[in-house]
């Protein structure tokens, strides 16, 4: 690792944020979480350098903190993630991931800080014109998710032109699993996502509702491409390597390019758990589009990005893993 500054890491204690927090701190490199804690972890983050509490609305605050530790990057990640409470709230959504990246940026500019790594999602492109979708597909979203993070996408190129701020945005598809060292996982109130919510169920600990089995699909369930949490860690480091070494601004897709229905996650879950997952049907979320799934040839051509947990059943075991011995997630672990 070439000798630089520290990386500003918001969001850091969440949930893909604490694992390029570990990513990063296992190269040696200085790594500062900013975090309110509203939903992270503090136990999520062990290897940082040092950990800020603050919000990202306190522009004033996240300055200090990079003067405080010399910060020359940016990774930011805090930002609300729900299409279904995006639907419900937008003014809250537009507030926090919109207003609040904003003064991430504001920040950086007033501290010459000039290497910024977004974390961006799918949800820009709407429903899908063609699949695997490409990083030059329209973006037309459907949700109020999916539009405050096109905003900010859509403001990156006139922070470049006028302060001189290079960016990289990664749009991620399905963000699942678990760091496979058995550190770190995912532990969301209410947890939201489909690998957890599925292995709660065949733990005992709550239902699994399946939204939707009407959609053009084979199973008629949502067709999803899971990426193992590790892998997206992986790639923001790759792009904060780029920028730092003088690439130009761009955005990826990372995805593993194969898409699994959410029936099929709930095989995978049973599988690898010898659990049989209870579940019940309910209607469609709004907002939730029929098929998403990746190409990601442009960040494997370019900057030689590679996921390493492409297997469903393989990202299963490493989410499974960790739940089993976090029952509380991290207030508690069963295995001390």
């Amino acid at each position: 690792m070439t000798s630089s500054g520290a990386v500003l890491v918001t969001g850091g204690a969440g949930y893909i944020g604490s694992h390029a927090v570990k990513a990063l701190s296992s190269r040696g490199g200085r790594v500062v979480v900013y975090d309110n804690f509203g939903a992270g972890h503090r136990r999520a983050v062990p290897t940082a350098s040092a950990v800020v509490e603050g919000d990202i609305h306190d522009t004033a605050t996240i300055v200090e903190a990079i003067a405080a530790h010399q910060v020359d990057a940016v990774m930011h990640f805090a930002a609300w993630l729900s299409v279904g409470d995006s639907v419900r709230d937008p003014v809250g959504y537009y507030h926090n991931n919109v207003a609040g990246a904003l003064s991430v940026l504001d920040a950086m500019v007033r501290s010459g800080v000039r290497h910024f790594v977004f974390s961006s999602t799918a949800a820009v492109f709407g429903n899908p014109i063609e699949t695997p979708i490409t990083e030059t597909h329209p973006r037309q979203p459907i949700n109020p998710y999916g539009e405050t993070k096109l905003a900010i996408e859509r403001a990156l190129p006139h922070y470049e032109r006028a302060y001189g701020v290079r960016s990289v945005a990664l749009r991620y598809f399905n963000a699942a699993g678990a760091d496979p060292d058995g550190v770190l996982g995912e532990d969301h109130s209410p947890e939201i996502h489909v690998v957890p919510r599925a292995i709660d169920a065949a733990l005992g600990r709550g239902s699994f509702a399946i939204f939707g089995d009407d959609y053009p699909t084979d199973d008629g369930t949502c067709l999803r491409d899971y990426i193992h949490v590790s892998d997206l860690a992986s790639a923001h480091v790759l792009a904060l390597d780029a920028l730092r070494a003088g690439a130009g601004s761009t955005v990826y897709n990372l995805g593993n390019g194969r898409p699994t229905s959410v029936r099929e996650v709930v095989t995978a879950v049973e599988r690898v758990t010898g659990r049989r997952v209870p579940h019940e049907m309910g209607p469609r979320r709004e907002g939730d589009p029929a098929i998403l799934f990746a190409s990601s040839d442009r960040i494997k051509r370019e900057l030689g990005w590679q996921p390493q947990y492409e297997d469903i059943d393989i990202i299963v075991e490493t989410a499974w893993r960790w739940r089993d011995a976090h029952p509380r997630g991290y207030g508690e672990a069963a295995h001390p």
